[in-house]
């Protein structure tokens, strides 16, 4: 799909724009003064493919921790950028402390609540020019819930002196978006270039959210963040993040993607990157690792075989993707199906690189194999399991490694 045009933006060691691929960010929820449990959860993103990653810079001691956190994450081996997610106080912050401004990587301004009338300009006017000195990139991020006030207030009385007037989320979607570009051409006047730029809109409603972003592409062409503000936790979440993003991806809008997720009891944060990669692997958009697809099953599958066959796939895929990303470049784009019934197990097996179709009620106790849209074999016995999995390596081998053995 075409994308959008934006300028290539530069942070640290990933390029972001339209012509390199949709990037993946995250953010931390423990508090940033808390240097070792932040270490630790940093890894834990990045580790599932976070390829930015955001904290909270909300005190000094959050502040003080940056140096600290970004020189053990570097000496450690971890290299995403790290960005400083600021509110209120970020022009006190950043000239406080100019030695954790150079370690950040990039600055989250919200104009919302950079400061109220005359200090508005000043204060955000004071964080560009720390950016500029330590040649940082800036994303300048409205938020729904804490949209600047004067101005909406300025265009709700305008709106409201018209003969015909615009109906009220209409005019907070234009609030929105004037904030971002007034900000913007702040910042570009104070001499910051557009390839140091990125700009969101986030909203908490899909259809309103959808609707902010397509306004602001239209009128702009700077790099756009794409999120909503509250997703909820969970599927809600995962739901409804994705059928905003998808959206606005498939129409070539968004050149980084967050999904925000409200952090269930036990499960790890890591989560949202998962929900990230997932949605830009289903959308054809990026490849992170091989995608199975399994039947969802019905009364025509006689046993749960095909239901435990597809987890351990997925499980041992995941544990040998590391190594697999180093030996065999490209196997993340492979396909592989693991179905249950002969209505549509033989077809998606052939549509798939490697596919396997189980048994279904009434079905002849034979399990056939397709590779390549032609059958490879038929399966017996109960290692079902270890017989594909030599299959599958062996296709892996041949079809990716980088030292081709001769046929």
């Amino acid at each position: 799909m075409d994308r959008r045009y934006t300028e290539t933006i530069k942070i640290n060691n990933v390029n972001m724009g339209s012509k390199h691929p949709v990037v993946i960010q995250s953010m931390t929820n423990t508090p940033t003064a808390d240097i070792e449990a932040s270490i630790k959860q940093i890894k834990e993103l990045e580790d599932a493919g976070s390829e930015l990653i955001r904290l909270t810079v909300n005190d000094y001691e959050a502040m003080e921790a940056i140096p600290k956190i970004a020189e053990t994450l570097r000496s450690d081996g971890y290299t995403a950028p790290l960005i400083g997610d600021f509110h209120y106080n970020g022009h006190i912050l950043l000239a406080k402390y100019p030695e954790s401004a150079r370690y950040l990587d990039k600055y989250r301004i919200n104009p919302g609540n950079v400061g109220k009338k005359d200090k508005h300009d000043s204060n955000f006017s004071q964080m560009i020019e720390i950016a500029l000195k330590n040649d940082k990139p800036v994303r300048i991020g409205v938020n729904g819930g804490s949209l600047d006030q004067e101005l909406l207030t300025e265009l709700m009385t305008k709106n409201a002196a018209e003969a015909d007037p615009k109906d009220a989320q209409e005019i907070f979607a234009e609030a929105m978006i004037q904030s971002a570009l007034r900000s913007a051409a702040f910042a570009r006047k104070i001499g910051m270039p557009k390839n140091k730029l990125i700009l969101s809109v986030k909203m908490s409603d899909v259809q309103h959210m959808v609707d902010v972003y397509q306004k602001l592409a239209e009128r702009c062409d700077y790099a756009l963040h794409l999120g909503l503000t509250e997703a909820g936790s969970s599927m809600k979440g995962v739901a409804a993040s994705s059928a905003a993003l998808a959206i606005l991806l498939q129409q070539g809008i968004g050149d980084t993607i967050r999904i925000s997720l409200t952090p269930e009891p036990g499960k790890s944060r890591a989560e949202e990157v998962n929900a990230c990669k997932a949605l830009l692997q289903s959308m054809g958009l990026r490849f992170f690792m091989p995608m199975v697809t399994s039947c969802p099953g019905c009364g025509r599958t006689n046993s749960d075989k095909f239901v435990y066959l597809a987890q351990d796939i997925t499980n041992y895929i995941e544990q040998n993707m590391k190594t697999w990303k180093q030996k065999y470049p490209g196997v993340e784009t492979l396909t592989i199906a693991v179905m249950g019934c002969v209505v549509n197990g033989p077809g998606e097996s052939k549509q798939a690189d490697i596919g396997i179709s189980l048994p279904g009620s009434s079905e002849a106790p034979s399990i056939p194999v397709y590779q390549d849209g032609d059958l490879l074999t038929v399966l017996k016995g109960d290692d079902i399991k270890d017989q594909f999995i030599t299959i599958l390596n062996t296709y892996i081998e041949k079809r990716y490694s980088l030292v081709k053995t001769p046929s």
